[in-house]
């Protein structure tokens, strides 16, 4: 069994606090019209300042390279208007019916009263990070993954957990939240127990895995975890086990092979439907068609193999498996 986890990214732009405030304000300024409908000609709209804000918005954002000073002014930015929209919204609610607003008019209004107040804590306690940050108001489900790839350090998406056997990918943890691989070892033993029966005889994964409890836990069941051992690595290593770990970093390369094979045809690259139920069964399914993929090749290889030996009378090696 080889072990390994992947992001699938949402369909989302590159999130920046200014962008974000922007959408926001732009969203409270619809809530605005929409609430001041039925007290048009009794009470005066609101001031928004739409023009003058877009102006500055654009000033903001054209800058190259963020510098204090263009966060002080974003955040100056953001307690002159979308502030002031949130404490106008505040006050049309007490005058009009709040079911004036549609359904998806309220979902933006609860995410950007909380992604307020993450950007103001982030400011005045001269952070960066907040717990179950905002990212995308359209799919506040969505969190940054910090990957640490060459192409791309943080990617913003769900986080899968796949265990491969025999060339089929299992996904047995998915999170929106950022988790460490490690904790998922045990349950995707016993899911692979679950579906044949036995343990695997030997589990190929990355160093991360490579935990006290996970060692101690694969050696109570006799599975062999791959990597080296911890602490100061020994220099005393016999050519055999050389042969073996070099064996296994080739054999773990088949599930990077699938995370590719995902993303370039079956498309995990990007997950472009918007809610967090559709999009984690979007990420399954996709899994699922690989898989079904991968049998249908095997199927068509043992077909092939057995009108080979029928017709031709050639005593073939099996090569049901190979290259499918």
């Amino acid at each position: 069994m080889i072990l390994d986890a992947t992001c699938a990214p949402a369909d989302i732009r590159y999130p920046t606090d200014v962008s974000l405030l922007n959408e926001a304000r732009e969203k409270l300024e619809d809530i605005i019209d929409t609430l001041h409908q039925p007290l048009k000609g009794i009470e005066k709209k609101p001031r928004t300042d739409r023009k003058k804000a877009r102006k500055e918005y654009l000033s903001i954002a054209k800058l190259r390279k963020w510098i204090r000073k263009a966060v002080g002014k974003q955040l100056t930015y953001v307690k002159r208007y979308v502030k002031r929209n949130l404490k106008s919204v505040d006050s049309l609610l007490t005058k009009v019916d709040y079911n004036l607003l549609s359904t998806k008019q309220k979902h933006d209004l609860e995410v950007i009263r909380k992604l307020y107040s993450q950007q103001q804590y982030m400011y005045q306690n001269k952070e960066h990070r907040v717990d179950n940050r905002i990212v995308s108001i359209n799919q506040p489900h969505v969190r940054p993954i910090v990957r640490g790839k060459q192409k791309a350090e943080v990617e913003f998406g769900a986080k899968v957990a796949v265990s491969l056997v025999d060339g089929y990918a299992f996904v047995d943890y998915l999170n929106w939240n950022n988790y460490n691989e490690s904790s998922t070892l045990k349950d995707a033993v016993e899911y692979y127990h679950k579906r044949l029966g036995y343990y695997p005889e030997a589990i190929l994964a990355d160093k991360i895995y490579r935990t006290r409890e996970n060692i101690n836990y694969c050696k109570q069941l006799g599975i062999r975890l791959s990597g080296p051992k911890l602490g100061r690595p020994s220099t005393a290593i016999s050519k055999e086990l050389r042969k073996i770990e070099y064996l296994d970093s080739c054999e773990r390369n088949a599930i990077e092979g699938k995370f590719g094979e995902g993303k370039r045809s079956y498309g995990l690259q990007r997950i472009m439907t918007r809610l967090k139920e559709t999009s984690e069964t979007v990420i399954v399914m996709q899994f699922f068609v690989m898989n079904l993929g991968r049998k249908l090749r095997v199927l068509f290889a043992q077909f092939f193999e057995a009108l080979f030996q029928r017709f031709f009378m050639l005593d073939l090696p099996s090569f049901a498996y190979i290259n499918c």
